[in-house]
């Protein structure tokens, strides 16, 4: 757009200033009013536009904004005995110091109604704690000892006295707005295919300016010579200077920017937006990749179900119970796997003490193994320990502990609201001597979030590493269809399977909590990770998108949000096509002849720059009717999108509308 105002702007003085200086030539092209009204309009537009990007960025400085600038530094005397739940003792000190001093490992003091300012750990004191703005959950979440808490949410009812764990630009929050920033700026594929139109149009509007000169030159006044009364040709009717005008207002009227920013602002909302939902999108390449996703395949275990499994049962065939979770326990302890917490957690309840190991391995998504006691010990599937030891167990001894743990496992609970995972110990010269029942429930979103994305024409493939039994029961009871099961995976299986899916030509999107998820994120199309507390693992560092939120639901809200942005992008795309395909032929006098109507080199540069503006001021797709909560996310885009264009009077307009539209959102709580 700059290189077709510049032209324009500068062949408009060079002729009006040639005219002028040498009047024997008798061009009568006079304009020089042309540039200057030309040159504002087009300030005017990039004003406009700078006021839009600025909003669309916003939201960016809300959430770096929600780091206090001071904190509380708690200060206790060495050699004190303060409890550790006492949230202030007498004899510590407590002063205010800027956040930039604040170290990790350093003790502060929240008080209630206070933003958290570091992310850290809960040492003493209970509270609800307000996380809506890196979540998008509206419920405040209790905290108490041993919690993790991230800077920016908002302390509610309780003191609290934390430990720093991470500042400054290593918080959570911090590198929240990093990420969407660097997402912001990695371009969509389909931003590629409008920049290289953007490229070769300039040049067809200079060479179609160029063609409109000498048509109306040196045949259109000819053949069409009323149109040298119009107002455009001069009070003399001269055909150079209406050739000249013309030529001008092809050049300053097209708009190549339309196509050029058709997509980064559509992705500058979507990401930013995401953002404030708890979705961390990772490039505007992500959204067009799940918009287009068709087929979504889940984990089991933390992902379909909470990923806080508890030991239900302990069978063993010649030891004591204690024993076989005393040795599981030892080999478990450094592993961050769901079941080992839930096996280490187990111990501790019953005050085990656990032995001494070394040389602890972990194969993801088989188990562990380590030295205990001088003995090898493997915890993890049937299978896999098994093969881990020369003495073999007999199959009738195998079926009688898992009979052993199953029924017990079961009691008192239904077995659609569990998942139970069955893990073998074996102990070197003894093979298989005992087995640990696991249970975990469903997460409550899990079944309405697979109906969701069956409902959007999505097919759901399980996989897992689990016995088929124990996965049966989850795939049955939300609702994912028994071929699309599979059971007993090794992350290389898993992976195997979404290579399969993909090479039939599906575009898939996985979606995975722990470690053994990692590959299956990193190869499908797009990669899904739930993030628990605020922690990273190799699932969120490999996938592509991360639900801060930790809530299933999210993947459907992503998968809205990218349709939405994606459709956003189409229909920009369209409006910018359809613009320069009617404005230029005006722009060039297609009108002229049997209407009497020419636009002038300003009036040209004025629509351009409307254009431009009026593109984001799309109230039309508010004001539809929003039939379902589907269709809700798609209208909140639009009405951000607008919001940021046009203002406060839109802004409260958009308000009002989704308040009168959608049965949750009010003026009040409606912050897009």
């Amino acid at each position: 757009m700059n290189s077709l105002v510049g032209f324009g702007s500068i062949a408009a003085f060079i002729i009006s200033a040639i005219s002028l200086l040498n009047p024997e030539l008798e061009w009568n092209a006079s304009f020089f009013d042309e540039p200057v009204m030309l040159l504002g309009f087009v300030l005017l537009g990039r004003s406009l536009e700078e006021r839009a990007r600025i909003r669309a960025s916003s939201d960016m400085n809300e959430l770096l904004s929600l780091i206090s600038t001071q904190s509380r530094l708690v200060i206790t005397p060495s050699g004190s005995n303060s409890s550790a739940d006492t949230v202030l003792c007498a004899d510590a000190i407590c002063m205010e110091v800027p956040i930039d001093d604040i170290r990790v490992g350093d003790s502060l003091l929240v008080l209630p109604g206070e933003t958290i300012p570091v992310d850290g750990r809960v040492l003493a004191g209970r509270s609800v704690v307000d996380e809506s703005m890196l979540t998008g959950e509206s419920l405040p979440v209790f905290k108490e000892e041993g919690h993790s808490v991230s800077a920016g949410t908002i302390n509610w009812d309780g003191p609290l006295r934390i430990e720093a764990s991470s500042t400054g630009s290593n918080s959570t929050i911090a590198k929240i707005v990093r990420m969407v920033e660097d997402a912001q700026g990695r371009e969509a594929p389909i931003q590629r295919l409008a920049d290289s139109i953007a490229g070769p149009f300039v040049y067809s509007v200079m060479t179609l300016s160029a063609a409109t000169f000498a048509f109306w030159y040196y045949i259109g006044t000819n053949v069409f010579p009323d149109v040298l009364l119009n107002d455009i040709a001069g009070p003399d009717g001269d055909s150079l200077l209406l050739s000249l005008k013309l030529a001008v207002d092809v050049l300053v009227v097209s708009c190549p920017c339309a196509l050029g920013l058709a997509t980064p602002t559509a992705i500058l909302v979507g990401t930013s937006l995401g953002a404030k939902q708890g979705l961390l999108i990772r490039g505007g390449d992500v959204l067009e990749r799940l918009a287009g996703i068709n087929i979504i395949t889940l984990d089991k275990t933390g992902t379909l179900t909470v990923g806080k499994p508890a030991v239900s049962a302990v069978a063993s065939l010649d030891h004591e119970e204690a024993e076989i979770l005393q040795i599981a326990a030892a080999v478990e302890k450094t592993a961050s796997h769901p079941i080992a917490t839930a096996i280490i957690t187990r111990a501790e309840a019953l005050n085990i003490s656990l032995p001494s190991t070394k040389g602890q391995l972990a194969e993801p998504g088989f188990g562990s193994l380590a030295e205990v006691d001088g003995q090898l010990v493997a915890v993890g599937s049937l299978k896999w320990v098994h093969e881990r030891f020369q003495h073999r167990r007999d199959l009738s001894d195998i079926l009688r502990l898992e009979q052993a743990v199953m029924p017990q496992s079961s009691k008192g609970s239904s077995s659609s609201k569990h998942s139970r995972t069955v893990v073998y110990v074996g102990r070197e010269g003894e093979g298989i001597v005992g087995a640990i029942a696991i249970s975990d429930n469903l997460r409550h979103d899990a079944e309405s979030t697979i109906n969701r994305l069956h409902h959007k024409g999505i097919k759901t493939v399980l996989l897992s590493g689990d016995r088929e039994e124990a996965i049966a029961i989850v795939a049955k009871t939300v609702g994912i269809e028994s071929e699309f099961v599979n059971a007993s995976l090794t992350p290389q299986q898993k992976s195997g399977v979404i290579s399969s899916l993909q090479n039939s030509g599906h575009r898939v999107a996985m979606v995975g909590d722990g470690i053994n998820d990692a590959p299956s994120l990193a190869l499908a199309d797009v990669g899904i990770a739930l993030q628990i507390e605020g922690q990273e693992n190799a699932a969120s560092n490999a996938a592509s998108i991360i639900l801060l939120g930790n809530k299933l639901s999210q993947v459907v809200d992503a998968l809205d949000l990218a349709q939405a942005t994606i459709a956003k992008v189409y229909q920009n795309l369209s409006w910018a096509v359809a613009y320069n395909v009617v404005a230029i032929p005006v722009a060039a006098g297609l009108l002229l002849p049997q209407f009497d109507f020419a636009m002038t080199p300003s009036l040209s540069g004025g629509q351009m720059s409307s254009y431009y503006h009026f593109r984001f001021l799309c109230i039309d797709d508010v004001c539809e009717h929003v039939s379902g909560k589907t269709y809700q996310l798609t209208h909140l885009f639009n009405a951000s999108l607008d919001r940021w264009a046009n203002g406060p009077e839109l802004d409260i307009c958009c308000h009002k509308l989704a308040a009168s539209t959608i049965p949750w959102a009010s003026e009040e709580n409606l912050y897009i």
